[in-house]
């Protein structure tokens, strides 16, 4: 992460620079933009600073420090307070904002000559920032410079046309029929299609908008998203950057499908996002966790709820230090916003309840937020990226964020939320299920091959929100099942059981049997209690897609809760109703009504 500290910039020198828009916390869809702006300009002067502090550096040597991944994003930025004229703009004409883009600008020809800039991971998107910078600019560039910084950009954006044609007409845009992932894929198109408007090239804009065409009108999924692997189940992350590629087919081509497209994708975002900006992990097929994302937030600008929600999203991004591409993404977002009406997005409503054409959805009530999934997914053993769909219940609250964690992972049976061991081997992902919604609550039903159960999600009150598991035995007793709950647990904090032990949370391994849990636990502000022989253990390392194997930073981990199934043949009857109920009850008190 980028910090000002890093320079030599205090605090309070970052907020003299960034003061004129006044506290992130205020932030609305009507005020967005200056925001956008505030910020651009209060990192740039830090960029601007770490230049001059170490002059005549690579590329390589300025992204080897700290939060200067994609040093190339930050043209743009410097670029769009220079060239886009705004009321909340102060920066507009400023000749050091010229000055530093040219800079970077300059920077990234000489490293295309040396044959430094394009092997480095994911350059295309960093030749993406670098032609809007050329377009917003190319009047200041005078010709040389205009002439080489063309032939830079142009040489990079080519190196995607072979694959955009070759893949323009595969049976489908998943990363099962393309040869890179479907966010990949749209973006490359929007950097040919945007390229070749600016450097006046029809044949890139043919076939960037003929691949984006396709992304809009018959590769997005009803519910507003695109299927990275599964087309009908959701890869929540990567899906706000194939969002960004299709919001610049609309930008740029007009087509109305497109638009289309951005309004079911807005619907699900906002849907489908915690009150505190966190996409819902367990839509996620890709990732366990994604930040509050900074990508593509200018195409739910063309709604007045879609204003509301890239506000709500920015008001949760942290402003005391920044990512180099999302400082870019920022300014791609203040570049292209759509400023009108505003209304409330879901997370800000005090009710709602929604849910995908599969078994999976959402509730809000008051403070809490609930999502069952019963998603049932294609297995990927040999493919390192996607997790395996093996949760079915998260539990958010206003006050203390996640509580029970609905993300999933890989090759680790133990964090599903039912499971059951028939021959040695542990069975997780269900073999059916079922999602019904009424007013008085939810009820998401899981077919296993030994039980099946019933996860019902009464109406919270207040102070309280309840999961109830009911279950029901289906033929043969297996060897193990198991409930397994992942509590988001911090380590430095003190938990608390029913039995009246209290423990410091640290990296020191923890296993608490039921006595010792006593059927319950209190963390922070909320309690939890479970009526069943449950046991904890603390902590547990999820698998990371990228790592390719397990985490190692406490703050990843989780708590694990862990009750047995306790299920008994009966010779006389094949199917066992209500063999078994746990019940879980949440409490956060004195909070606002549900």
């Amino acid at each position: 992460m980028l910090s000002g500290a890093f320079f030599g910039l205090d605090r309070h020198s970052l907020s003299a620079i960034g003061s004129e828009a006044g506290s992130t916390t205020g932030v609305t869809g009507g005020t967005l933009v200056g925001e956008y702006y505030r910020r651009l300009a209060k990192w740039c002067a830090v960029v601007n600073g770490g230049l001059k502090t170490r002059p005549g550096q690579s590329l390589k040597d300025l992204e080897a420090q700290h939060g200067w991944n994609h040093f190339p994003y930050t043209i743009l930025p410097a670029a769009v307070l220079y060239a886009k004229k705004h009321p909340s703009n102060r920066w507009y004409k400023n000749e050091e904002m010229l000055t530093l883009a040219l800079a970077i600008g300059d920077l990234l020809m000489r490293e295309d000559m040396q044959g430094t800039f394009t092997p480095r991971l994911d350059s295309y998107r960093d030749t993406y920032m670098w032609v809007e910078a050329y377009e917003l600019l190319k009047g200041k560039l005078g010709d040389d410079r205009r002439r080489k910084w063309k032939v830079a950009i142009e040489r990079n954006i080519g190196l995607l046309e072979n694959d955009a044609i070759a893949w323009k007409d595969c049976p489908a845009y998943t990363e099962n029929f393309l040869g890179t992932s479907p966010n990949h894929y749209a973006w490359w198109s929007a950097t040919l299609l945007v390229g070749g408007r600016y450097l006046d090239r029809p044949d890139w804009v043919k076939i960037g908008s003929a691949v984006l065409r396709r992304f809009a009108t018959t590769e997005q999924n009803p519910d507003g998203y695109w299927g990275e692997h599964n087309p009908d189940g959701p890869t929540i992350g990567y899906n706000y950057l194939t969002t960004l590629a299709v919001g610049l087919y609309w930008e740029h081509v007009g087509d109305p499908r497109a638009l289309q497209a951005l309004r079911r994708a807005t619907d699900f975002h906002s849907h489908f996002t915690y009150p505190d900006g966190n996409a819902v992990e367990l839509m996620n097929d890709r990732n366990r966790y994604w930040e509050v994302s900074p990508w593509g937030q200018f195409a739910f600008s063309n709604f007045a709820d879609g204003r509301s929600y890239a506000a709500l999203l920015v008001r949760n991004t942290p402003d005391d230090e920044i990512d180099l591409d999302t400082l870019g993404l920022l300014a791609q977002n203040a570049l292209y916003f759509h400023e009108g009406a505003v209304e409330k997005c879901a997370p800000e409503l005090e009710q709602y309840s929604h849910r995908l054409q599969g078994a999976a959805g959402i509730r809000k009530q008051g403070a809490w937020v609930m999502g069952l999934c019963g998603i049932i997914d294609t297995e990927l053993p040999l493919s390192q990226w996607f997790l395996d769909r093996q949760a079915n219940v998260a539990l958010f609250h206003e006050k203390t964020g996640l509580i029970i964690a609905g993300a999933n992972s890989k090759h680790q049976p133990e964090l599903a939320t039912l499971s059951e061991k028939l021959q040695d081997t542990i069975e997780t992902k269900p073999l059916g299920s079922r999602l019904t919604q009424r007013a008085d609550g939810d009820c998401l039903a899981i077919a296993h091959h030994t039980f099946t159960c019933e996860v019902l999600a009464p109406s919270a009150t207040a102070d309280e929100a309840q999961v109830k598991f009911r279950i029901t035995g289906r033929g043969p007793v297996p060897e193990e099942a198991a409930l397994a709950l992942q509590l988001c647990l911090k380590a430095g904090t003190v938990l608390e059981t029913g039995a009246g032990k209290k423990i410091k949370l640290s990296g020191k391994r923890i296993e608490l049997t039921p006595d010792m849990l006593g059927g319950s636990i209190t963390h922070g502000a909320w309690t939890l209690k479970i009526d069943a022989d449950a046991t904890l253990s603390w902590p547990v390392f999820p698998y990371n897609p990228y790592r390719n194997e397990l985490e190692t930073k406490l703050e990843y981990a989780v708590g694990l809760l862990h009750a047995p199934l306790r299920l008994h043949v009966d010779p006389a009857h094949y199917v066992r109703p209500d063999e078994q109920q746990i019940q879980v009850t949440v409490r956060v008190p004195g909070t606002r009504g549900a």
